[in-house]
């Protein structure tokens, strides 16, 4: 656009995909480069975890969980940030997407929660001999869990999409405060969990092939958990806007 175009048209365009019926398009078309993405950043990151990465003098090849479990654990928290973000631009602006895009993450997030959770376990019984402790690290990511099936299932219980993607909305920004709480658990009690070995301030406490592997699995996840947004929310998009009139010419335009 010419750098001397009217501000007001340049803010039109800016906001021109938070309408449900150019969004819907877009997201069909970038959705396949994000799960490719995600398909060959996975199998990357398993083969380097797995394969590459040298076995841990403390821990041997029990270690080899944090490949999935770490990366999950991040977008668990990361999910709901987003979440919440959404939520809150819904019940700013009064946005139809941003309530959508809400509760088109919220299933994913709830997935990589159970995930982390899952694989904590599967890596706590050879470590600390139990697969759970009430450890401030473990209890606060187990309430994170339930913050998304209360989003879900708040969203479920109200008729209204609207008045649901509000209520809803509260809920996440509610529940976000839970988020440093999960990331500072470690430093702020005494816990069984051991301390980030990943840093934004350092460098990372580990072998350069286990950080490696560790981060394209991360980016796995993130490219994942996007083209799981978009296919759900295309469908969130199809079912609350079925009535309209774009709607039918899309689907007339694809026949």
């Amino acid at each position: 656009m010419p750098p001397n175009a009217n501000p007001g048209v340049r803010r039109l365009n800016a906001f021109r995909f938070s309408s449900p019926q150019t969004f819907y398009p877009l997201a069909g078309k970038v959705l396949p480069y994000f799960a490719w993405a995600a398909v060959v950043l996975a199998l990357v990151g398993v083969y380097i975890g797995f394969f590459v990465a040298p076995t841990d003098a403390q821990q041997g090849d029990a270690y080899r969980i944090i490949f999935i479990h770490v990366p999950a654990a991040w977008m668990s928290m990361f999910i709901y940030v987003v979440m919440a973000f959404w939520a809150a631009m819904g019940l700013i602006f009064n946005t139809r997407l941003s309530g959508m895009m809400a509760t088109a993450l919220a299933p994913t997030g709830a997935l990589f929660t159970f995930l982390a959770l899952w694989t904590g376990s599967l890596w706590g019984k050879p470590t600390w001999g139990a697969w759970w402790v009430w450890d401030a690290r473990l209890t606060s990511e187990l309430i994170l869990l339930f913050l998304y099936f209360g989003f879900i299932a708040l969203h479920a219980a109200i008729e209204d999409p609207r008045r649901a993607d509000k209520a809803a909305g509260v809920l996440a920004l509610v529940g976000v405060v839970n988020v440093p709480i999960i990331y500072f658990s470690v430093k702020w009690w005494n816990t069984l969990h051991q301390g980030a070995s990943v840093s934004l301030t350092g460098a990372p406490t580990m072998a350069a092939t286990m950080f490696a592997g560790m981060g394209v699995m991360a980016l796995a996840f993130w490219m994942y958990s996007i083209a799981a947004a978009l296919a759900r929310v295309r469908s969130i998009i199809l079912e609350r806007e079925r009535q309209s009139d774009w709607v039918h010419e899309y689907a007339r335009s694809l026949k």
